[in-house]
């Protein structure tokens, strides 16, 4: 069995700064560096690093970045025979200052991202009676997105929505296709209309969007830790103790770690700790795939807690 990532492809152009500037501010970098990135990458990449065997679909575009990001994919181990390289335009890019703190803004440029369309969702469904989830972000068109969890859920498949970069207005009909959706608090936010700030607050948005046919919900609230509210039970997983120096991907690392637990067979509450620790790790290191741990990294930061 396996894991499909249906999502994003990008090329990271990471900028280090003493702080993140303000409107209209220029200020001097520290460092610079290339990656490959993507939400739907990522946590492909995060999967995969922890074992599991993980395909991705998505595009990449007519440029030198495409190359460069498909050898990526595959020495992480993944499987990119169903990525599509679109002649048609470039690759995603995303621009990202990270600061001193470890935080960050990012600006993305969908680029072949926003051609997925229907030929993936044709790849996709080649690949789902082998699958145990499907993750989904929203780096791709949203009706494409609808279209993947509809064709999942149809194979029963379990679909794993991150509704990231934030849409307020979520077709309805996504809802009930969702057996879990991982937002952070800002999305969670977004999605309610009231913000989300603490565990309490975490549990009345996830009953807002059960209410909305949304089986399982995982609110991530960063460096305090995640809650998770099911249809019997609501629980807290405190964040674990990390020298964090840079917290982009750790939201997908989550996923990736999340996702991996479910495919191995462990109950929702293992596998919100795994995607704690997955996420955790992820930010003791800069950069988005290369920071996404190794099993036996992993395994050993699980077994010094015990």
């Amino acid at each position: 069995m396996s894991i499909i990532v249906f999502g994003s492809i990008n090329i990271d152009l990471a900028a280090k700064t003493p702080r993140l500037p303000q409107p209209g501010e220029t200020i001097i970098g520290s460092n610079f560096f290339t990656a490959g990135g993507g939400k739907g990458a990522n946590q492909a990449v995060a999967a995969a690093r922890l074992g599991i065997s993980t395909h991705l679909i998505g595009r990449v575009g007519n440029d030198k970045f495409a190359e460069e990001l498909l050898t990526n994919l595959q020495f992480y181990g993944l499987n990119t025979d169903n990525i599509l390289i679109d002649k048609s335009t470039h690759s995603g890019v995303a621009i990202i200052a990270v600061d001193d703190s470890g935080q960050n803004n990012i600006i993305v440029i969908p680029g072949a991202n926003n051609n997925v369309g229907e030929a993936d969702i044709e790849r996709l469904k080649k690949l789902l009676p082998e699958a145990t989830s499907l993750l989904l972000q929203l780096e791709i068109p949203l009706e494409v997105v609808l279209k993947a969890a509809k064709v999942a859920s149809q194979a029963g498949v379990r679909v794993i929505l991150d509704p990231a970069p934030a849409v307020a207005d979520l077709p309805l009909a996504l809802y009930p296709l969702i057996d879990m959706i991982t937002p952070n608090e800002v999305e969670a936010g977004q999605l309610v209309g009231f913000p989300v700030n603490n565990p309490e607050t975490a549990i009345l948005a996830a009953k807002q969007l059960q209410e909305r046919g949304v089986k399982n919900v995982i609110v991530k609230l960063g460096d305090r830790g995640a809650v998770a509210v099911t249809a019997d039970e609501s629980f807290f997983v405190p964040a674990f103790a990390v020298g964090a120096i840079d917290t982009v991907a750790a939201g997908d690392a989550f996923n990736g770690g999340l996702a991996a637990a479910l495919d191995g067979g462990r109950s929702l509450s293992e596998a919100v700790v795994w995607g704690c620790a997955a996420g955790a790790l992820c930010t003791t290191k800069v950069g988005a795939q290369v920071a996404m741990c190794d099993r036996a990294t992993f395994d050993n930061f699980l077994d010094n807690l015990i």
